[in-house]
């Protein structure tokens, strides 16, 4: 992914100094013959050339956003992201799908069940209106417990990972085959909405050496491999593939020169490096930044906020990308156990949708430009034909001109020359027109352009019958309602703007908003209008059947083009303008009512541009008292919702959570495997036998290590070397008594220490157990992947050097159900992802219906009041909420330490089930934690469980509280049945005490 950051500081300026360099621009000779329409031999609806995708014929500029199903494991709430992008005037959803999700074991796959049926997420894209990007793997990334790789492919046993080695292959077809056919009957040619099938991710290994074009034998046949599963199962829509950088220029067919093989369709890169005869293709454009554990407060999302994104998509339309996709548009959150090492529970990427599903300024700046990129058609289809500073008689800024060859529309994209100025810059620009070359504005005062921002800027474009000779404020939209142009233009509010519309003789002031005016002046070849913005909307009449709308940078936010169709390209004849709501999600017109559905979190107005021949408004399904202005809209007043107060959590139960120090504790039970391997497919090697825990089917969460030895074998300590990944954690006992703990450094995979036995009584006359408990924060990325987790040296010590003290068995507890290889979890709904080896955990405490009636009193337990002693406790309450119905609304869990100089305990939050937050508050600084309606209930009860565990003998105290994040009027309600995504407690957990 291509990252740059907030500053636009040099690192940035040399992105854009290298993409110059990079970029091929076209000269007057360049003739569009000269990039050949290129295609697959497998279907003909989508093609593809140097300038863009083609789809039916039709070119696009495709602009979209990823997410990724599995981070949201609600699928009523897959509706609401989707309805968010297509608002922000996306055409494309781009998903990973996640073999580890779908594949628990070697012999299982699930398509079908909660968040693994994708099937429903594909209905919902074509119901919405939306293409649809497929990226399956099987590697990933994603920031993902080991690329999203299955956890059991990464024990060795596999041989190379990522390459066409038997057994590696053996193992990704199942789950590739079933995704191929599973999206077979949704891909565009048949009758769906997918138009892209990625192979593999970030995989430069095509070449071994680039330059003298010899290729990777294994990398090339492992993609083709990839690439015949995926046309043998029915996938025919064009392949692409993700490049990590431009070093290698893999998988490109413009780069293979020598035909080596493992060529996609459509290369992508996340640079500006051109493939000739295919579109620039941005695949994982910065949509936000990941927060790793030594992020600030906050993440760091406020790098890539409005400006940036502002700033830099416009950029990107500069370099001539005509696919951009957002990695990310909607992060989810990284529940149970699904990150890497290096994150925490949040993936909320900064993105434009936030991790609670909320929308702010970065959604709407972003929905701005997309609502932009898919009205303007010509912008599909350009030669970059200039650039530089001497566009404008201000040299403080540098400008890009693009050049529609078939239509002559151009656009110029304008930024300040050095890209880390915040200035204000005044200026007059040179536009070349069908009318000559020359300066604008003519009546208007100069505009403004201000630090860390871009500007578009046309010249004879073509909407609808229509032309604009120039503008030198920004398109928005623009809508052809009843064979007549309704055209919004948006500039900065006390920034001046001026038009010039071909064909006018005349024009208006229709209404007018903050007083806000506009000259017209009569020109041969139409009407010059100049302005100064306001806030607000004003509209502009003209006697050629154009409306004109200008719009102030905020108005512009809460202006809406809903399409009145299900086609993903929303032709402009097909839509409806709304200003006014927070969000507008959908519309459609019966008779003389068009139906808006959206989202209202104060008393607005709400204006609509639809037919003469509407007279009502519908807002989510209430018929509006609307009434009808004299220049044709319709308008109505929208109220504020109710207000909210979230409940108070019940009374507190609690329960030790750490049997398993206890003297005579019995580890004979199926919770407990014997760790007895000799010999490991790992590379690593380490004390035999070996304690990687992986090789025992457990991948995920706190495991249990007890090992045993005799009271004769003289031993005084223990060395322990334990790799859980970095900022993992562990706490040794023996025979009861606590040893010490690692309370872990988010730089740290592996740690290490010599525990003393002097102040711990050895027993002479019976087995002695030392219990090893650890977190495993999650698998590396990449090769890395192999890199085992467990305990790589465990080795009693004897101060008599001529004896060596050995442990005589180690027994092993991980996730209930992990050790039976066709199963790898009791709970396949939440995956074994969901939940590692705590008692709490094996025995489901965490599950709704877990009878809690014999537990502590509840006037003398809660996590604020806490525990002292270094162990686990695991506490429960209930907690009901009762959402009313048509509010969508969003809750976060909050903890908040009581005493600050003890910060050494970690707690897990479970919530009817699901392990949805790791407060870690030594390492990081997350603390607030959103959870999603379906898995909390918005009307009923809720189970909410807490695992805290204390990592030194001072215990642990910690608050919770319930947080409002919004609650707003929506037609999308967030309460729902989801009970079918909870499943409870079972008496099978009782076999694993």
């Amino acid at each position: 992914m291509l990252f740059a950051n907030k500053t636009f500081g040099s690192f940035a300026y040399a992105l854009l100094l290298l993409s110059s360099g990079l970029q091929y621009v076209l000269g007057a000779s360049d003739a569009p013959s000269a990039w050949p329409i290129q295609g697959n031999d497998l279907q003909d609806q989508i093609q593809w050339d140097h300038y863009s995708i083609i789809i039916n014929s039709g070119r696009l500029f495709l602009f979209g956003g990823e997410m990724h199903p599995f981070r949201l494991p609600v699928p009523e709430l897959w509706q609401d992201i989707l309805e968010k992008v297509k608002a922000m005037g996306m055409r494309m959803i781009s998903i990973y799908t996640h073999w580890g999700f779908h594949a628990p074991t070697p012999d299982q796959i699930d398509f079908s069940t909660g968040a693994h049926n994708l099937t429903r997420f594909l209905e919902m894209a074509k119901e919405v209106g939306l293409y649809v990007l497929v990226r399956p793997g099987p590697y990933i990334n994603g920031e993902l417990n080991a690329g999203g790789l299955a956890l059991w492919s990464t024990t060795g046993a596999y041989g190379e990972l990522r390459s066409n080695g038997s057994a590696f292959t053996k193992a990704w077809t199942p789950y590739q085959t079933g995704m191929a056919k599973l999206v077979k009957p949704f891909q565009l040619t048949g009758g769906g909405t997918v138009i892209m099938y990625q192979l593999e991710n970030e995989y430069g290994e095509q070449w071994k050496n680039v330059d003298a074009k010899i290729p990777n034998p294994k990398a090339v046949s492992y993609m083709e491999k990839l690439k015949e599963n995926a046309i043998e199962n029915g996938i025919v829509v064009p392949s692409v593939h993700n490049a990590p950088n431009a070093n290698g220029r893999p998988w490109s067919k413009d780069y293979d020169t020598v035909g080596a093989g493992g060529d996609v369709d459509i290369y992508g890169l996340d640079s500006y490096l051109v493939s000739p005869n295919q579109p620039s293709f941005m695949p994982e454009f910065q949509g936000g930044a990941m927060s790793p554990w030594l992020s600030p407060a906050g993440g760091c999302a406020e790098r890539t906020g409005t400006e940036f994104v502002n700033f830099y998509y416009r950029d990107n339309i500069a370099q001539r990308i005509t696919i951009l996709n957002l990695y990310m548009i909607y992060g989810g959150t990284n529940w149970g156990w699904l990150a890497a090492p290096f994150l925490g529970s949040s993936y909320d990427y900064g993105a434009a949708i936030s991790e609670d599903r909320n929308i702010g300024s970065k959604y709407y700046e972003i929905k701005n430009l997309g609502l932009f990129t898919r009205a303007a058609g010509e912008l599909a289809y350009t030669d970059r034909i200039g650039t530089g500073t001497n566009y404008t008689n201000n040299t403080n800024i540098f400008t890009t001109e693009l050049r529609n060859p078939k239509t002559g529309a151009r656009f110029y994209v304008l930024r300040h020359a050095t890209t880390s100025s915040d200035s204000t810059e005044t200026f007059a620009i040179n536009v070349t027109t069908s009318l000559g070359s020359f300066y604008v504005p003519k009546i208007a005062p100069c505009p403004k352009l201000v630090g860390h921002e871009g500007r578009i800027f046309v010249a004879d474009f073509h909407f609808g019958k229509h032309t604009l000779f120039y503008a030198t404020t920004e398109v928005l939209t623009y809508s052809v309602i009843d064979e007549k142009t309704t055209l919004v233009l948006w500039t900065p509010n006390g920034i001046s703007g001026e038009f010039y519309l071909k064909g006018a003789k005349k024009g208006t002031l229709a209404s007018s908003s903050k007083n806000q005016t506009a000259v017209f002046d009569k020109q041969d070849d139409g009407v010059v209008v100049g302005f100064t913005q306001h806030e607000g909307a004003t509209v502009l009449g003209f006697d050629n059947d154009v409306r004109v709308v200008l719009v102030d940078r905020d108005t512009a936010y809460k202006t809406w083009v809903p399409a009145l169709t299900k086609d993903p390209k929303v032709p402009v004849d097909k839509t409806a303008i709304v200003v006014g709501p927070r969000l507008v999600r959908s519309a459609s017109v019966q008779g003389n009512t068009i139906s808006v559905n959206g989202d209202s979190n104060t008393t607005t107005d709400i204006e609509v541009f639809t037919s003469s021949h509407v007279s009502t408004i519908k807002w989510n399904g209430k018929q509006l008292r609307t009434t009808k202005t004299n220049y044709g809209t319709l308008k109505a007043s929208l109220q504020a919702p109710a207000k909210f107060s979230v409940p108070k959590f019940a009374s507190w139960k609690s329960q030790d959570s750490l049997p398993e120090t206890a003297v005579g504790y019995s580890d004979d039970g199926p919770a407990w495997v014997i760790a007895n391997h000799t010999t490991t497919s790992s590379a690593t090697k380490g004390t035999v036998p070996y304690l990687f825990s992986d090789e025992y089917g457990f991948h995920t969460g706190i495991r249990l290590w007890r090992g045993h030895f005799s009271g004769e074998s003289g031993a005084t300590g223990v060395y322990l070397n334990i790799q859980g990944g970095t900022a993992h954690s562990w706490s040794a006992f023996l025979n009861g008594k606590f040893l010490g703990s690692y309370t872990g450094d988010p730089t740290v995979a592996a740690s290490n220490a010599t525990l003393s036995f002097a102040n711990t009584p050895i027993f002479t006359n019976q087995t002695n157990v030392l219990l090893v408990m650890h977190d495993d924060t999650g698998h590396d990325q990449l090769s890395a992947a192999l890199n085992p987790r467990g305990i790589l040296n465990a080795t009693l010590l004897s101060p008599n050097s001529s004896t060596t003290p050995k442990f005589n068995l180690w027994k092993l507890a991980g996730t209930a159900g992990g050790s039976d290889p066709s199963r790898s979890t009791l709970d396949p709904l939440r995956t074994h992802y969901n939940e590692g080896g705590l008692s709490a955990e094996r025995l489901g405490w965490h599950l709704p219906s877990f009878d809690d009636s014999h537990w502590s009193s509840p006037s003398t337990t809660s996590p604020a009041q806490g525990f002292t002693g270094a162990t686990i406790r695991f506490y429960r309450t209930s907690l009901p909420l009762d959402v009313p119905k048509g509010v969508d609304a969003s809750f976060a869990f909050k903890f908040t330490p009581v005493d600050t100089s003890n910060l050494n305990y970690r707690t897990f939050l479970y919530v009817n089930g699901y392990q949805y937050g790791r407060y870690y508050p030594s390492i990081a600084s997350e603390n607030v934690f959103p959870v999603p309606a379906g898995v909390l209930n918005h009307g009923g009860d809720n189970v909410i469980g807490l695992a805290v565990w204390a990592q030194t003998e001072k215990g642990a105290k910690v608050d919770i509280e319930l947080v409002t994040r919004y609650a707003i009027e929506s037609s999308f309600e967030s309460r729902f049945d989801g009970e079918y995504l909870q499943p409870g407690w079972t008496k099978e957990r009782l076999d694993y005490v």
